[in-house]
């Protein structure tokens, strides 16, 4: 039975329909949605604005605040609630180092720009590839 779903979104329109999944196919699990935000992108940009920022510890949490009051909204279509957590770095290795803490792991097949998925690579086919525990991918 699976009793820990984490959840990966990052903002995208795509990742929108990532805890819908979830919470339609797990409806009595406990759901954390995890962003990784300050990754590479090709001109660094958000994770230089964290670097620069007074307090990165705050211009993380400001990063992530949309991503989570958006899985929360969608939660809440479904009467239920999520977790939340961020980490920054590389989407792909973070969400892989928090998998084991959880039965199965949900994200979108892609997200950011076409110059964001090149230059980082695709973080759903590495997830994939590397979890520890089974992989759903969203469509």
């Amino acid at each position: 039975m699976i009793e820990r779903v984490l959840v990966a979104m990052d903002g995208s329109d795509l990742s929108e329909r990532v805890p819908e999944r979830a919470l339609d196919g797990h409806p009595d699990a406990e759901i954390t949605v995890l962003t990784v935000v300050g990754g590479a992108s090709p001109m660094m940009g958000q994770a230089a604005g964290i670097a620069l920022s007074d307090d990165g510890e705050d211009g993380v949490r400001e990063a992530a605040a949309p991503v989570f009051e958006r899985a929360r909204e969608i939660a809440a279509e479904y009467d239920a609630t999520v977790e939340t957590a961020v980490e920054t770095g590389r989407p792909a290795r973070q969400i892989i180092d928090r998998a084991e803490e959880f039965d199965v792991v949900v994200l979108g097949t892609h997200s950011g720009s076409l110059a964001d998925r090149l230059f980082v690579g695709n973080v759903a086919k590495t997830v994939f590839q590397r979890s520890p525990v089974p992989v759903t991918v969203v469509r």
